[in-house]
């Protein structure tokens, strides 16, 4: 699977965003770490979805490439997809909840894509998708499962870690575990001593439990501000992420938006609270980490800011 992750950063490094690593000297004093944040949210569509979706795209047949493509997303892969898909001028068809954020289904269109509602259930997802597939024999590009999507995401750690070098761990975000996928096959690929700590939702806690007992829990409608980590583990994640990463650890809503807090007043960076999970579980204190060198994965920064300006606009004087 490394090969593949190879593969796929030499198919796709001259379209993606090469992103920043930023660092904090407020964070390593607090830590005692040594800490470097690669900053996805500064990628193309706004998180790091759009390396896979495009990595998957970019080998589609001719004929898949005439039909189109479809999948089943809350925002960032929707958007990816759509982006990747006009990029290569394919008709792309996106399964979103009715409960996703109007950001990023107003950027799912903007990127052209055709947008088909359906309820907040994982499940319903699924099922909407695949009937529209059956209909239209359009390609499903699967938003975490898809190996193609997970080289595509395992170029994240890969460009990371060839600029920063070895790391002692290694912190990310899950939820359909296609980017904890990709890090923990990047990661270990380049330097196997690298320990690789998943970082995930309390109230979305379905790849802490699948770990624990071995076999794949499904969550049903999850109750989180992290609405990119909704979705569950699919067989390809689940099966990679046993073998090669290290630990899950949850952290609250509150720990979350602290996170998020941080990033914004502190860093000036924009992130959303699925990419903020990561750093919540450095701050969560879960794992004792010395002075060790420490990176945080920072998936994505689609926010809705609209409240937060229409507030700005009422206290202009006209």
């Amino acid at each position: 699977m490394f090969n593949r992750v190879v593969e796929a950063y030499e198919r796709i490094r001259k379209v993606v965003n090469r992103t920043p690593v930023m660092t904090s000297s407020t964070l390593d004093m607090m830590t005692g770490a040594m800490c470097f944040f690669k900053c996805e949210n500064f990628q193309k569509a706004g998180a790091f979805k759009f390396r896979g979706a495009y990595n998957a795209l970019s080998q589609l047949s001719p004929r898949q490439k005439e039909k189109g493509v479809i999948t089943h997303s809350s925002g960032n892969h929707a958007q990816a997809l759509a982006l990747a898909a006009k990029l290569m001028d394919i008709k792309a068809v996106i399964v979103m909840p009715e409960n996703a954020p109007k950001v990023k289904v107003a950027a799912t269109k903007g990127y052209g894509a055709e947008v088909v509602f359906c309820s907040s259930s994982p499940r319903d997802r699924e099922g909407v998708a695949q009937a529209l597939v059956e209909r239209f024999g359009y390609a499903l590009i699967h938003p975490s499962n898809d190996l193609e999507i997970i080289a595509g995401a395992g170029t994240v750690a890969f460009e990371f870690l060839k600029e920063v070098g070895e790391l002692d761990v290694v912190f990310c975000p899950v939820g359909g575990g296609g980017l904890l996928s990709g890090t923990a096959v990047a990661a270990k690929g380049l330097f196997p001593a690298v320990k690789v700590i998943g970082v995930e939702p309390q109230n979305a806690d379905d790849a802490y439990r699948s770990l624990k007992v071995g076999r794949i829990l499904p969550m049903e409608d999850p109750d989180t501000i992290a609405d990119g980590l909704r979705s569950s583990l699919g067989s390809n994640t689940f099966r990679i992420i046993r073998e090669n990463v290290d630990e899950i650890v949850t952290v609250s809503e509150g720990e979350i938006v602290d996170a998020m807090q941080f990033l914004w007043e502190r860093m000036k960076l924009v992130v959303e609270p699925s990419g903020a999970v990561s750093l919540a579980g450095v701050l969560s204190g879960q794992v004792d980490l010395g002075s060790e060198r420490v990176g945080i994965i920072i998936s994505g920064g689609n926010v809705d800011v609209t409240d937060f300006f229409i507030r700005l606009r009422r206290r202009i004087v006209a």
